[in-house]
């Protein structure tokens, strides 16, 4: 009974904690306009980041409590989510997706590269700082690229009435005072840093209660809430027919979880992992259901409902598989 109210504690903690960040994201789309720093390269951060501020925030303050093997679960859980938990939904929720073949040559190649990177690095058992920092380098590097390919991109999609248009458009005409957003946006972080500290105190709770690693708890639960906003995010963007927004969202999500978010938890406090059975079988599990992805989408360029069914599935036996061992 402990354990249930534990992981129902985990799950609102998270909804509060996703609740919050939209108003994070919203106090710096507001305050760019109000300072005249340049709305586009703004926008682009809060387009490659919005949707991560959770996992950046469990994966910080797991770092700065010591318990770096909680922020590597919780961002190897979250990617293997996006990739099966996610699409999946989506794509059987919604119908079939269509894939832009440039995006299959392109940035798919880019995601399975940074999300297997952490994999390669820490097989000696450990995440070191200058581990992190080769992350984060890589992190700046994709940043510095992704700039000046969609600054052309925006300028293009922006000749047309489509969903990155009209973001684009509501974002340059939001109005308020700086004394406000300012306000708004520091009691967010504050309100963020004090949910995650509570996730985290109570992620260790529940592992030590049911005898599990924490890490599993990182990878299941805290991951799953953690996802909510690229499931809310991907569901908006197909209904809105953008197949483009929705591939892009969840692949630039899986970057920055992988580069940014691990290599900063690394730099804080280097990861020794634990568990290393469960996270080794987490590991091939990201790359397995990886290719699964990639290959439904190369074959005909479009994600079929039984296919998502299929990422479904294999996301289900993921966790089973990671509790039977």
């Amino acid at each position: 009974m402990m354990a249930l109210a534990l992981i129902i504690a985990l799950f609102v903690l998270t909804f509060v904690l996703i609740k919050v960040s939209d108003h994070v994201v919203i106090a710096v789309r507001r305050l760019s306009r109000a300072t005249h720093i340049s709305a586009f390269v703004l926008s682009v951060i809060i387009l490659s980041i919005g949707t991560t501020l959770p996992e950046l925030f469990v994966s910080t303050t797991s770092a700065l409590n010591g318990l770096s093997s909680l922020s590597l679960g919780v961002i190897l859980g979250s990617n293997i989510a996006n990739i099966a938990l996610v699409t999946g939904i989506a794509a059987l929720t919604m119908g079939s997706i269509r894939v832009d073949s440039n995006f299959v040559k392109r940035e798919i190649w880019m995601a399975l590269a940074a999300g297997a990177l952490p994999i390669l690095l820490i097989v000696d058992g450990r995440l070191s700082r200058v581990d992190g920092l080769i992350l984060l380098a890589i992190y700046a590097a994709y940043t510095t690229s992704f700039l000046k390919i969609k600054f052309r991109e925006i300028i293009e999609s922006n000749k047309k009435e489509n969903f990155v248009y009209r973001f684009w458009r509501r974002l340059n005409h939001i109005e308020s005072t700086r004394t406000k957003e300012y306000g708004r946006l520091f009691i967010g972080i504050a309100i963020l840093l004090f949910c995650a500290d509570l996730i985290v105190k109570t992620a260790i709770s529940l592992a030590s209660l049911v005898g599990v690693p924490v890490f599993l708890i990182g990878i299941v639960f805290v991951a799953i809430g953690t996802s909510l906003p690229e499931l809310a995010f991907a569901l908006r963007a197909v209904k809105d027919k953008e197949p483009t927004m929705f591939f892009g969202n969840l692949l630039g999500s899986t970057i920055i979880n992988s580069t940014l978010i691990v290599g900063l938890a690394a730099v804080i406090s280097p990861i020794q992992v634990v568990a290393f059975n469960e996270y080794l079988v987490s590991g091939i599990f990201f790359v397995a259901a990886f290719l699964v992805f990639w290959y439904f989408i190369k074959s005909k360029l479009r994600l079929e409902r039984w296919e998502a069914a299929i990422l479904l599935g294999l996301y289900l036996f993921f966790v089973l598989l990671e509790f039977v061992l």
